[in-house]
């Protein structure tokens, strides 16, 4: 018996459409699906725009910033063009005037200028004795009447640093002497002698040279290391470092006016003038004493040793400070400045 056919609802031909059908859907929405993704914002591309613009800006200020500063400097090289063709057109101008100008009044201008010149020289050439190249107040800035000869090239002064210009008499001298240098630099006859060299500092003319010495034992410049050295009395600096290095000084030992006056041989050029500071006759010579008692009549002969040393031709001034129990002090210095045209005085307590 032939075999029935079964009745199927749904073919072969039926799937095949519906594949086909679901493919073509397929591929229809990757291929939308890609062009979706490829589509920008529009919002993206104006800010991207924007962005280019601002740098297109910062661009533009620079430059105009810079050529401000080219134009800024050109305006400057203008100015300075200007001034200096101004310079030129006036010594154009000056050169053509002087070339104009009379020679003999040129001449006569120049001699004019030259007398100026000799006058005031001999102004300073004829400058008197005393006029101060440091000043010095007494009390009540009293003047007094000397008759020291403070003129002179050269002036050399001798300041007496025994222990006897500590005091008037010998019992308080050796008192003082055994004190602490504070108390020895302020004694009262020490401040009284370095007011004098002040006031004698004070009256040398400004056209003279200066050296200031300490002797007692031995001798040495007031100022370190200017031995045997002329200072210039106008410099102001070395007058006033001569007077520190004497109030620095304490007064101490004995006295010996031979090696002071020996210490002139050590200048180039003598002396024309000395002034000594003392308070009484040496009491030893180049070398110390043998005994430590020297009576009138060695000192007297110390003295005379030391004054046969000093050159020929110097006036010797003095200024003897009071001391008691050397009554030959001021007869002996008194003949000194007779025999060498210089002079002696004893000054008051109040003096200078």
């Amino acid at each position: 018996m032939p075999k029935q056919r079964r009745n199927i609802a749904l073919s072969l031909s039926f799937l095949d459409i519906m594949a086909c059908g679901f493919g073509a859907v397929t591929l229809l929405f990757l291929i939308f699906r890609h062009s979706a993704s490829e589509v920008q914002d529009p919002n993206t591309n104006a800010a991207a725009e924007m962005e280019l613009l601002k740098k297109d800006l910062q661009v533009a200020k620079e430059q105009r910033a810079a050529l401000l500063n080219s134009l800024e400097a050109l305006e400057t090289k203008v100015v300075e063009a200007q001034g200096l063709s101004r310079r030129v057109i006036t010594e154009l101008e000056e050169a053509e005037t002087s070339t104009q100008t009379d020679p003999q009044e040129e001449i006569d201008e120049l001699r004019r200028q030259v007398e100026i010149l000799e006058k005031e020289t001999a102004e300073l050439e004829d400058i008197e004795y005393g006029d101060k190249v440091r000043e010095f107040v007494g009390d009540g800035n009293r003047q007094y009447l000397t008759g020291l000869k403070l003129g002179g090239e050269r002036v050399l002064i001798f300041v007496d640093g025994s222990a006897s210009m500590l005091a008037d008499n010998v019992v308080n001298a050796i008192i003082r002497r055994n004190m602490d240098i504070q108390q020895r630099q302020s004694a009262p006859k020490w401040v009284w002698t370095m007011s004098t060299v002040e006031w004698l500092l004070a009256q040398l003319p400004a056209s003279s040279r200066f050296q200031l010495y300490i002797f007692n034992t031995s001798v040495s410049a007031a100022i370190n290391g200017t031995d045997g050295e002329w200072l210039d009395a106008a410099d102001s600096l070395s007058v006033e470092r001569a007077v520190e290095g004497l109030r620095a000084f304490a007064p101490a030992a004995g006295t010996s006016l031979e090696n002071a006056v020996v210490s002139i041989n050590n200048f180039d050029k003598s002396p024309d003038n000395i002034f000594i500071l003392t308070d009484g006759l040496p009491t030893q010579g180049a070398r110390a004493p043998s005994s430590s008692m020297v009576d009138g009549d060695q000192r007297r002969k110390y003295f005379q040793n030391a004054i046969k040393k000093i050159p020929d031709g110097i006036p010797v001034n003095t200024i003897l400070f009071p001391m008691e129990g050397d009554p030959e002090a001021a007869a002996l210095f008194w003949q000194l400045a007779l025999n060498t045209q210089g002079a002696f005085i004893a000054p008051s307590r109040d003096w200078p």
